[in-house]
C-alpha cells in the first residue's frame, strides 16, 4: 500500500474577480511536500494573482485555500510565519545595505535566519554593506531570494523569478532554487518560460485565461502530445524520400529547406532504427542527424492554438 501524498497547499475551486474581469476561473490543485512546483503560462494568465491569493495577499472572491494544514482565511499570520514571499527589487530601501534590510525585515517573524548565513547561501556576503541599486541585475534576484529565506520558511514562493535576467544569469538563478529546495523546502513558482519550468519543476500547471489547462509533469505532459519527437537529417548526396512515410511510428515527413528531411514520429525509439536501416539500403550519405523532443511550448499550443508568448 502506498503511502498518503504529503500536500502542503490545497487549492479549491478558487475563483478571482475584479469588477468584469475574471482573473482566476475555478481551479483547484494541491502541492506536494518537497517538490518544485510551477505555474506556467502567459502574461495575464492569472498565474500571479493566484500566488497572491495563496499568500494572503489578495482575498478570493470564493475558493478555499489551505498552507502547511492551516485555511489562508481563518489564520493568515500563522500561515506568513511559516511561508517566504518573493519582493521585486525596487521593493526595497535604497539608502539601507543588504545586511540591514534582512536585519529589518528579521524583525517581523518570530523565527529568523541571520543576515551572513543568508548572503552566503546565495553568494553574496562580499556584498553585504551595499546597498541593492548597486547590484547586477542577477545579485538583486538573488537578493530576493535571501530576503525571502529570512524566517527560514518551509514553503517559498517565487513569482518570476528570473525575468528580465540574461541566459547566464538565470541558469545561476536556476542552480540557487533547486539549492534551496535541496534543504527540504517546497518551492512554488511561477513562470512564462517553459526551459525554466522543465528544469526546475517536479510538476507544472499550464495556465492561460484564469484557468488550469492541465498539470502534470513536465515528462508526462510532453509525452502526451501526440507526436512528441521530430527527426532531422542532413545529406551529402541527393536521394528520394519514398519510404520514409512507412518507416516505424513516422507520422509525417516534411519538407526541409536544406538538402536532407524532417520526420515526425511517435515514438523515436522505434524510428531511429528504421531509418538506419532505410539510410544504409538507399546508400544516403547522412552529414547530421539529431532528434528533437517536444518541450512545454508544443503542449500549450497543442491545448490552447496560441503560442506561449503571444
Amino acid at each position: 500500500m502506498s503511502e498518503p501524498v504529503d500536500e502542503v497547499i490545497s487549492v479549491e475551486s478558487l475563483n478571482k474577480r475584479f469588477g468584469d474581469l475574471v482573473a482566476v476561473d475555478d481551479i483547484s490543485f494541491s502541492v506536494r511536500r518537497g517538490e518544485v512546483f510551477g505555474i506556467l503560462g502567459p502574461n495575464g494568465a492569472g498565474k500571479t494573482t493566484t500566488l497572491e491569493c495563496i499568500e494572503g495577499l489578495q482575498e478570493p472572491s470564493s475558493g478555499r485555500i489551505s498552507v502547511l494544514g492551516t485555511e489562508i482565511a481563518r489564520d493568515p499570520n500563522t500561515v506568513k510565519e511559516r511561508i517566504g514571499v518573493q519582493l521585486q527589487a525596487s521593493a526595497y530601501f535604497d539608502y539601507l545595505t543588504l545586511t540591514e534590510i534582512l536585519e529589518l525585515f528579521g524583525r517581523f517573524y518570530s523565527r529568523r535566519v541571520p543576515p551572513a548565513e543568508l548572503l552566503s547561501t546565495v553568494g553574496l556576503e562580499d556584498k553585504a554593506n551595499t546597498t541593492v541599486g548597486k547590484l547586477s541585475g542577477g545579485q538583486q534576484q538573488r537578493f530576493t531570494i535571501a530576503a525571502t529565506l529570512v524566517n527560514d520558511p518551509e514553503v517559498v514562493f517565487l513569482d518570476e523569478p528570473t525575468a528580465g535576467l540574461d541566459p547566464q544569469a538565470r541558469r545561476n538563478l536556476w542552480d540557487f532554487v533547486q539549492s534551496i529546495n535541496s534543504q527540504g523546502r517546497t518551492i512554488v513558482l511561477t513562470t512564462h518560460y517553459m526551459e525554466e519550468a522543465e528544469f526546475l519543476c517536479d510538476r507544472v500547471a499550464i495556465m492561460d485565461q484564469g484557468r488550469i489547462v492541465t498539470l502534470d509533469t513536465p515528462t508526462n505532459l510532453v509525452r502526451s502530445l501526440p507526436v512528441p519527437y521530430e527527426v532531422r537529417a542532413s545529406t551529402l548526396n541527393e536521394f528520394s524520400s519514398n519510404g520514409l512515410a512507412d518507416l516505424d511510428c513516422v507520422t509525417e515527413v516534411l519538407d526541409d529547406q536544406n538538402q536532407g528531411f524532417r520526420l515526425r514520429s511517435s515514438d523515436a525509439a522505434s524510428t531511429m532504427p528504421a531509418l538506419m536501416d532505410w539510410v544504409a539500403k538507399n546508400d544516403i550519405k547522412l552529414t547530421h542527424l539529431e532528434v528533437t523532443p517536444a518541450n512545454l511550448e508544443d503542449v500549450f499550443l497543442s491545448l490552447t492554438g496560441r503560442a506561449l508568448r503571444d
